[in-house]
């Protein structure tokens, strides 16, 4: 019989830089509280990174073996890698094999975890949804952000338009209003598509704009952030439920 008193270990490596990750899952899993029994604690072990290029996101993904092993000593329940593009730009389908990878480590260490990565996370959860046609908005350069684009195709969703806001410095991304992403997605293609990633990138603040741009548009809204808790929840067998947060954790799927 499940335990609704437990409290559940969140495991996440990230980034050396990011900071959203860390505010965002908390947030969303604090207003899950509200609703259900189930509480949560929040651990991290980080990955040097300051500057999104592909030579600091490839050392940085060598990184998240030490990661893996130093959350798996606290005994955590789930593990997230936080962050969609160094999974991206290590090639199209990496996902599993980072996953596969980094859950052996846990094995190997004799605390067996599941490995969630946002970028898995995000392909699956617009699966999930339904999602065959999307556009998305990314903090990144055009080339990453063009890179992302090809890996979710690659997954079988076409991408009908992105928006790179081209902020380089992943503080700088970090310090984004996300309020602006109210104004932002109306410069977007809108037309035909079955979600919209409001953020594609887990660094960048979107949690508070979802729910309003979501309502204003009528158009399922995601992020990366939202559907790494999704396929947390999932993967611990609770429900995948947080209110306010846009379609995906909307109970519906």
């Amino acid at each position: 019989m499940e335990n609704l008193n437990r409290t559940y270990k969140i495991g996440q490596i990230v980034p050396s830089s990011n900071l959203t990750m860390e505010r965002e899952i908390p947030a969303m899993l604090r207003a899950r509280e509200a609703m259900f029994p189930e509480r949560f604690s929040f651990h991290s072990s980080r990955m040097r990174m300051k500057k999104v290029t592909a030579e600091e996101l490839k050392a940085m993904d060598r990184d998240s073996d030490r990661c893996a092993l130093e959350l798996s000593d606290a005994d955590v329940d789930v593990m997230g890698y936080a962050c969609l593009v160094a999974i991206m730009s290590m090639g199209k389908g990496y996902h599993r094999e980072s996953q596969k990878r980094l859950h052996q480590v846990t094995v190997d260490n004799g605390h067996p975890a599941p490995v969630v990565s946002s970028a898995g996370a995000l392909v699956d959860g617009l699966h999930r949804m339904g999602a065959k046609r999307i556009s998305i908005v990314t903090p990144y350069m055009r080339p990453l952000t063009n890179l992302v684009a090809e890996y979710i195709e690659a997954e079988g969703i076409e991408v009908s338009d992105s928006i790179a806001l081209e902020i380089p410095d992943n503080l700088q991304v970090a310090a984004q209003d996300p309020m602006n992403l109210t104004e932002i997605y109306k410069q977007v293609n809108l037309k035909n598509i079955d979600a919209l990633v409001l953020s594609a990138c887990v660094q960048m603040p979107s949690l508070a704009a979802i729910q309003k741009v979501e309502d204003e548009c009528g158009i399922p809204v995601l992020s990366a952030a939202v559907a790494t808790t999704y396929q947390m929840l999932r993967e611990l067998e609770i429900t995948p439920r947080v209110p306010g947060c846009g379609a995906l954790l909307s109970g519906n799927y």
